[in-house]
């Protein structure tokens, strides 16, 4: 049986096996979305809004497909019958932003009786968010969180039998469920969630408490998975997890990331294999090793420091130290010379002092990082950090982080101006925004070269010659 297409009969029993639950449940939603199409003689319409990580940007690839399969079309917000929020909390704004888009939603809804507003993601799993959403917005009518959106045919289903709002929120799960439909937004790259969760609580961040304990998918499933995608047309998959170096551990026959990156690339059609995120404590020798020999993995890892400072790290729980980090990036060098790398840096932590801050400084200078996302320390309730004497006045950090905004950019220009007059394999992913003469291709290091061409060639691995370099980004010919 094809379980993108499994024999499902709304006559029989509900059934008991997770995935043909779900496809049971877009069965029964099909039949509602079409009646209620039938009654105002047009096809209904969608829009899934991602905010946050690419985590979330999977997520709502998955939501588009059962949208889909129940006989949504998709549509612009501004005239989406059913509006979906998939959201973020990592900072306490992204939670302002949605209550915003909210309140703009309410009078559209008034005027248009068949319109559905869904809201899901991390910002669900936090109970005050819920209790304000049941108190004030009582226009909504779905709301789900991070460990049960595989139930959104279902939870489609239950606000067309009841007419009431539905709040269904779990905890945290361990359960995993395979095979369900999902609209991909390119057709040669994708996001393959490999696991869930984390298990880290660095000080600072909400994510364990809304994303739930660590989880890894099956290997075989996500071969299977990669497989099926391959023979889709999808020439790049992005290895998606809070902390990829982190898998494999809770499964009942445990298995290394690095072992699952030898597994993934001996799949025939697959051309390359990128990951994010990898925390630096637990990024193994034998990954290294395996990067080192690969023919697939990109040649770029995102390797979050946060701090330069020992005495931040320790605060912030990340468990290295300065010194062990940059052994690390020596490690990771020598095994791959030419490795891109980029990070993350917290600017303003409770208790950073000026000398805090040039540690952070100078870890960057002996880096050179290719890219950093800087961020402003954003106090999050519920942290551990957030009740943290000496919080740092908003004038400092700011200065702090225009001198680290500074200190990235001139030296990230300098590193990628060394690929400038080599020839690269670049991986067509669109027409450029700015000049529709021309593409944009991806290259392994994950920058970015704009060249002449047209749309034929998006989803096609390229040599291109990089003429010149812009700072973060080339322009570039097609080479012989």
């Amino acid at each position: 049986m094809n379980m993108m297409n499994p024999d499902i009969s709304l006559s029989k029993e509900i059934p008991e096996d997770d995935t043909r639950r779900q496809y049971y449940y877009i069965e029964k939603a099909k039949e509602y979305v079409r009646k209620e199409s039938e009654e105002i003689g047009r096809p209904l319409t969608f829009c899934v809004t991602t905010f946050g990580c690419q985590m979330n940007a999977r997520d709502s690839e998955k939501l588009r497909g059962i949208l889909e399969k129940i006989g949504y079309q998709e549509a612009p917000e501004e005239t989406a019958d059913f509006v979906i929020y998939n959201t973020c909390t990592v900072r306490e704004n992204a939670n302002t932003r949605v209550y915003g888009r909210l309140g703009q939603l309410k009078p559209r809804k008034k005027e248009n009786p068949h319109m559905r507003i869904g809201l899901c993601g991390c910002m669900m799993q936090e109970p005050e968010v819920v209790e304000k959403l049941k108190k004030s917005y009582r226009f909504v009518d779905i709301i789900f969180g991070t460990h049960n959106i595989f139930k959104f045919a279902e939870l489609i289903t239950e606000r067309y039998e009841t007419g009431k709002m539905v709040v269904d929120i779990w905890k945290d799960t361990d359960k995993i469920v395979e095979d369900l439909p999902n609209d991909r937004k390119y057709f040669f790259k994708s996001g393959v969630n490999i696991m869930f969760g984390c298990n880290n609580f660095c000080s600072y961040c909400i994510v364990p408490y809304v994303r739930g304990r660590e989880r890894s998918r099956d290997p075989q499933a996500i071969i299977s998975e990669i497989r099926k995608l391959v023979a889709d047309g999808v020439v790049e998959v992005m290895l998606l997890g809070q902390n990829v170096n982190s898998y494999g551990k809770n499964l009942e026959h445990p298995m290394t990331f690095a072992k699952l990156l030898q597994e993934i690339e001996k799949i025939e059609g697959l051309e390359r294999i990128r990951f994010m995120t990898s925390h630096p404590k637990d990024l193994s020798d034998e990954l290294i090793e395996v990067m080192g020999q690969s023919k697939k993995i990109c040649k770029h890892l995102h390797l979050p420091v946060q701090s330069g400072s020992t005495r931040i790290l320790q605060k912030m729980n990340r468990r290295y130290t300065k010194e062990q980090y940059l052994e690390l990036v020596a490690k990771i060098r020598k095994a791959v010379p030419d490795i891109s790398l980029t990070t993350d840096i917290i600017v303003g932590f409770p208790g950073e002092t000026e000398e805090d801050f040039q540690e952070t400084l100078d870890i960057v200078r002996k880096v050179r990082y290719d890219s950093a996302f800087t961020f402003i320390y954003s106090r999050r309730t519920g942290t551990p950090a957030a009740a943290m004497p000496d919080q740092i006045p908003e004038n400092v950090v700011k200065d702090r982080f225009d001198r680290l905004l500074k200190e990235v950019q001139t030296i990230a220009s300098e590193v990628c101006a060394v690929h400038e007059g080599t020839v690269q394999t670049a991986l067509i992913e669109g027409v450029s925004e700015h000049d529709s003469s021309m593409v944009t291709g991806r290259l392994s290091n994950n920058l970015l070269v704009h060249l002449k061409g047209s749309k034929e060639l998006i989803g096609q691995l390229i040599p291109v010659q990089l003429t010149e370099c812009k700072g973060f980004y080339y322009l570039g010919e097609m080479a012989e």
